[in-house]
């Protein structure tokens, strides 16, 4: 049957989309185009020829095809984002395949979600966790709980969901020093929270023993701020080790050279994480060890140009020397058992001594590189100094010997101040533990745990 003319042909404005429509012109008869691509594809139609000698395409070769029409679909241009069923889709992945929490903050998980739908908030988490000594004298960790702030920014939310957790569990009597995350480490939400918890503990000294500081970031802060002040040493020396370890006949090359000169060193070179500050401090101590070899590397190998000056070598010794510092403090925390509390404060006066000393420094690198870095590790100081004093003093070793030997070190003529101020929170500690409710609620613990299994220890926390 033929079709009708296209005189009778009713107005339609439907775009044709076979691609066989760019070969063919429309005849007014019935049929489909399957058997027109078969025309094209066999490459027997004395027009495709023609085009292919200017346009060497044919199909099936390797040449770019012509382009086809993409058009969107439908069915997900207008689908708006419904940020709470997303929300509740990460939570299923996480539970369903036993992801760590921290998951949603792995840049890389974050990158391809942004990819995919670059208007979706990345969700956010905060955890509270208890750390308590059990029954055999082990440190322990536990998660008391996920909170939920339903306006993440307010810092009442934050401070009610901590206050109700501690309530939950009956350790707000119990609780002794509260380390806060960053993104919650600040002036507002530390003195508030000092107020709400001291109301119903006398072991925490009005607050005076909340800090808001952790110790490990801390030292991370320290580290990056000192490397951020050499940023461009580091780099050269950075350059300089990838240059020999990103190829073989570079770093045969190195080797051989190393061998010639007989360096006493036993390290070898990597290539460090830029995330992770102490990589990056073994990658500057091996090739400072190395540095006779980077210098006359130029002469075995003319590619070579990155070469570091002997100044930046002598500053990078000086860099290494600090940042050793902070990586012998941090290497306490990495040793198979949590570290007892009143190690703490030996690393904090060693650190807090060397840099004291560095900022008089005649020698204006180190004076420059090290005042930053003291000025944070004051405030730090000045927030938890009370804390690691009461648990060195708590040591039978010590006791209060080794504040009257270190504090005039530090604090100068002002040592028997802060000396004085250690002392008076460990008697008004003592009398806590000695008042009447005290003894009260000990007894009752000691009764409960009669009924309960040894592994419930977090009444002790």
């Amino acid at each position: 049957m033929g079709l009708p003319t296209s005189e009778e042909q009713p107005n339609k404005h439907r775009r044709k989309k076979s691609i066989v429509w760019e070969h063919f012109t429309i005849e007014t008869v019935g049929a489909g185009t399957s058997h027109l691509k078969r025309h094209i594809a066999l490459g027997i139609c004395p027009v495709s020829r023609q085009k292919n000698e200017s346009s060497p395409y044919t199909p099936g070769s390797k040449i770019s095809p012509p382009k086809k029409r993409f058009r969107a679909s439908p069915g997900f241009s207008g689908i708006p984002l419904d940020q709470g069923r997303c929300n509740h889709e990460i939570a299923k992945m996480i539970i369903q395949h036993d992801y760590p929490l921290y998951v949603v903050e792995h840049p890389a998980f974050i990158d391809f979600v942004r990819t995919l739908q670059p208007h979706y908030n990345m969700v956010n988490f905060n955890t509270i966790q208890g750390h308590f000594i059990d029954g055999d004298w082990n440190l322990q960790q536990r998660i008391l709980n996920v909170v939920t702030l339903p306006f993440y920014d307010s810092d009442y939310a934050f401070n009610e969901a901590v206050v109700s957790c501690l309530s939950d569990w009956q350790l707000e009597s119990k609780l002794f020093t509260l380390t806060l995350d960053q993104s919650f480490s600040n002036e507002t939400v530390i003195g508030n929270l000092r107020g709400l918890l001291s109301v119903k503990n006398p072991f925490v000294l009005h607050g005076q023993l909340l800090k808001g500081n952790c110790y490990a970031r801390v030292l991370s802060r320290l580290a990056q701020d000192a490397l951020s002040a050499t940023g461009d040493i580091v780099r050269r020396i950075r350059e300089s080790v990838k240059y020999v370890k990103t190829s073989e006949a570079h770093d045969e090359k190195f080797t051989e050279l190393r061998q010639q000169l007989q360096v006493p060193s036993t390290k070898d070179l990597i290539i460090d994480d830029q995330t992770k500050w102490d990589t990056t401090y073994q990658m500057l101590v091996a090739a400072c060890e190395l540095k006779e070899v980077f210098a006359c590397l130029d002469t075995s190998d003319p590619v070579y140009k990155i070469n570091p000056s002997i100044d930046d070598w002598q500053k990078a010794d000086i860099l290494c020397t600090y940042l050793k510092l902070l990586y012998d403090a941090a290497n306490i925390l990495t040793g198979p058992t949590y570290p007892p509390a009143h190690v703490f404060y030996h690393e904090v006066y060693k650190i807090q001594l060397e840099l004291t000393h560095a900022v008089m420094n005649h020698d204006p690198f180190v004076s420059n590189l090290t005042k930053p870095l003291k000025e944070k590790f004051d405030q730090y100081w000045k927030d938890c100094f009370l804390v690691l004093a009461i648990a060195v003093v708590m040591d039978p070793r010590f006791k209060m010997k080794l504040l009257e030997f270190s504090f005039p070190k530090v604090f100068g003529e002002d040592a028997g101040m802060w000396i004085k101020s250690v002392d008076d929170g460990i008697h008004e500690l003592l009398e806590g533990y000695l008042t009447p409710d005290f003894h009260l609620a000990t007894a009752y613990v000691e009764e409960e745990r009669v009924s309960i299994p040894q592994s419930d220890n977090l009444s002790r926390i």
